[in-house]
This record gives C-alpha cells, sequence and structure tokens, in this order.
C-alpha cells in the first residue's frame, strides 16, 4: 500500500514542480498608471470647514495632519473631506495614511487622505494569533504557523506574479495551490502514509473543482468583470493581459483549498484512529466508520463554506437587494452570481473529498 502510494503521489509532484518551473513569472509589468507614494501622519486638528473658500456650505471636515515621513515630514498638512455617510471620520490621534501623486510637495493638491494605518493592532493580533496556535498545538502549532508563512510566500511570489506575467489564472492557481497543499500537509502533519492519504483526497477533489469552476462559469457566463478586477486591468492597461473569468476561477481553486485541507486530514486521520482502537476491523468497516463521521463533518463544512461566503459579500448582497427587482434577479445577478458558484462548487469538492480520502485510508489501515 505504500509503494502504492509512492507511486500515485511521484507523479502528481512532478506535475507540481513542471507547472512551476513552466509558469514561472517573468518581468513585473510596469502598470501604466502610475503608483502613488504612501506617506504617514497623525490628525492633530480636525474643524468644520467650506469645500471651497468663502463658500459657506461647512459641508466638509479640515484634517490636519502632521506628516511623519516623505517630503513634507515634519510638517503640517490641511486636507478636505467631505461629510458625507460613505467618508469616514477623522479625530485628534488619529494615524493616518495619505497617497502622494509625485507632484508639487508643497501643493495640498498633490496628496489625498485615504485610510487609517492599521499596522499596530493587526500586528498585535497576528501575535496573538500566534501564541494562542503553539500554546495549544506546540511543535505541530509552530510548523503549522511556517506552513502559515510558506503559503504567503507562495501566493506573493509565485501565483500573483505568475498572472501578472501573462500566465493561465487557472493554471497557475491548480499549480500553486498544488505546491501549498504538498509543502503545508507534509510540513505540518508529517511524512506518512496518512498524510499521504489526505493529500491525494484534496488533490481529486481540487481536480474537480478546477473542472467544474470552469464549466460553470462558462455556462453561466460570468464574465469576472467587478468593479476591482475593472480598476485592475485599468491600472495595468492594454499591454498587461488580464483574463478576468480566470481570475474567478483561480479564485475559487485557492479559497476552496483550505476547507478541504480541514476535511480530507479530519477523514484520514480518524481511520486511522478508528484501525488504532480496533485493529480487527476490515477495510469495508473502516470505510462505514470513517463516512459517519465524514457525513457529520461534510455538513457542517459545507454551512462554514456557504456563511464564510455570505458574510464576504454581505454588503454586496444588501446593496442588490435594495437596488434589484426582486430575489431572483439579486441571485442571477453577475456579483451574487459568482459567489453562489464558489459556493456551490467549492461545497461539492468538499462533499466528494470525504468519500475519496476516507477509502483511500480505509484501504492503506485494513490492509497493513
Amino acid at each position: 500500500m505504500r509503494r502504492l502510494l509512492v507511486a500515485l503521489l511521484v507523479p502528481c509532484v512532478l506535475a507540481t514542480l513542471a507547472g512551476v518551473a513552466l509558469l514561472w513569472p517573468g518581468a513585473t509589468p510596469v502598470p501604466e498608471i502610475p503608483p502613488t507614494q504612501q506617506v504617514h501622519g497623525t490628525v492633530t486638528a480636525v474643524q468644520v470647514a467650506d469645500c471651497s473658500p468663502g463658500g459657506g456650505d461647512l459641508r466638509c471636515t479640515g484634517v490636519t495632519v502632521a506628516l511623519s515621513d516623505g517630503p513634507r515630514a515634519g510638517r503640517d498638512l490641511v486636507q478636505l473631506v467631505p461629510n458625507e455617510p460613505s467618508t469616514p471620520r477623522f479625530a485628534v490621534g488619529d494615524p493616518v495614511t495619505l497617497s502622494w501623486s509625485g507632484a508639487n510637495p508643497d501643493d495640498a493638491g498633490s496628496y489625498q487622505l485615504v485610510d487609517f494605518q492599521r499596522g499596530a493592532p493587526l500586528g498585535w493580533l497576528a501575535a496573538a494569533f500566534a501564541l494562542a496556535v503553539v500554546v495549544l498545538g506546540r511543535l505541530r502549532g509552530f510548523a503549522a504557523l511556517v506552513s502559515l508563512a510558506l503559503s504567503f510566500v507562495i501566493l506573493l511570489w509565485f501565483v500573483l506574479p505568475a498572472i501578472l506575467s501573462g500566465g493561465s489564472p487557472l493554471a497557475v492557481a491548480v499549480t500553486g495551490a498544488c505546491l501549498i497543499m504538498f509543502v503545508v500537509l507534509y510540513l505540518t502533519h508529517g511524512f506518512t502514509a496518512r498524510t499521504s492519504c489526505a493529500v491525494l483526497g484534496t488533490l481529486a477533489s481540487l481536480a474537480l473543482i478546477g473542472v467544474l469552476g470552469y464549466l460553470f462559469t462558462v455556462t453561466s457566463r460570468l464574465t469576472g468583470l467587478d468593479d476591482t478586477t475593472a480598476t485592475l486591468i485599468g491600472t495595468l492597461g492594454p499591454g498587461v493581459p488580464i483574463d478576468p473569468r480566470g481570475l474567478v476561477l483561480a479564485g475559487l481553486v485557492i479559497g476552496a483549498l483550505g476547507a478541504l485541507d480541514d476535511v480530507t486530514v479530519t477523514q484520514a486521520s480518524a481511520v486511522w484512529e478508528l484501525g488504532a482502537a480496533n485493529p480487527e476491523l476490515g477495510v469495508r468497516e473502516l470505510f462505514a466508520a470513517g463516512m459517519r463521521i465524514g457525513r457529520d463533518h461534510v455538513a457542517s463544512a459545507v454551512n462554514t463554506l456557504v456563511l464564510a461566503y455570505a458574510g464576504a459579500a454581505l454588503p454586496l448582497m444588501l446593496l442588490f437587494t435594495v437596488a434589484a427587482g426582486g430575489v431572483t434577479q439579486v441571485l442571477t445577478s453577475q456579483d451574487v452570481a459568482t459567489e453562489i458558484v464558489r459556493t456551490l462548487v467549492g461545497s461539492i469538492g468538499l462533499v466528494a473529498a470525504v468519500p475519496v480520502t476516507t477509502g483511500l485510508a480505509a484501504l492503506v489501515v485494513g490492509r497493513r
């Protein structure tokens, strides 16, 4: 059985490495619209002001910012912010970020107040998360954190640059997801037959998700041209070809990978523990017992996936509920339909992962 696992895994590993070599990104494209430089500062004063000098409307807020870096470091800058429901409210002491166009640094019009600085609270939250994982998981928890860091390395150094270099988003996403899967699962759970069963179950489910995702994005005529993608295409210009529909598929594959890892590792571990608790169980009994566990697991996992996508798209759903003419029109609109395809295709992949992984694990445990 171990030789069988190796015979199944080695071609997959070689295919992944070949895909990485073929799709490795080339030169980073230069955006047609030059990026703005980010500068930082702290709000020192806030007062009601006219949107235009002498207008008397008092519909704007004058925000005085003490810049901490950039060409005006150590000096103050006043920015006018309209008082609208969609505009954030600033207070004295807020750390903020401004974009500088690169024009005259002494001209306030060259700057735009764009956001708050969030580095410190996010850093503390990340530290609390890492501490909780290490305290509970100990050495394995530390390995999981290293795996998480390597996942981001693969995304930032391979997946994103390869797509920007003109690679097929689906091919890049599948290759990157396979690479992440091999690194994360084996580093976190060890080079064992149990992990290999989870890897093979994940591979099979990823292949199914890729096929179904492509089929239903085409038949549903999903273009992928949402506001963010349109902004990306406009920023890069016509010299950098971007496949919007391919980006939808790439996001679908990578987004489903985390949930698949959870299901396949749990199923493989469950079958191994069943075999250890009762060595007399055969392949059929192990598969039946594992499937009983898997049915409960996949029911909660599917609900988790649906709620995760619904939560991410909640403002979008509220907008379409108000603006559209009915439930059917809301559900079949471009943006909402994209989330529905992601959710349902990912859920089908989760369902398929249970019998595949359970069957492989039962064969290995029942015949050892």
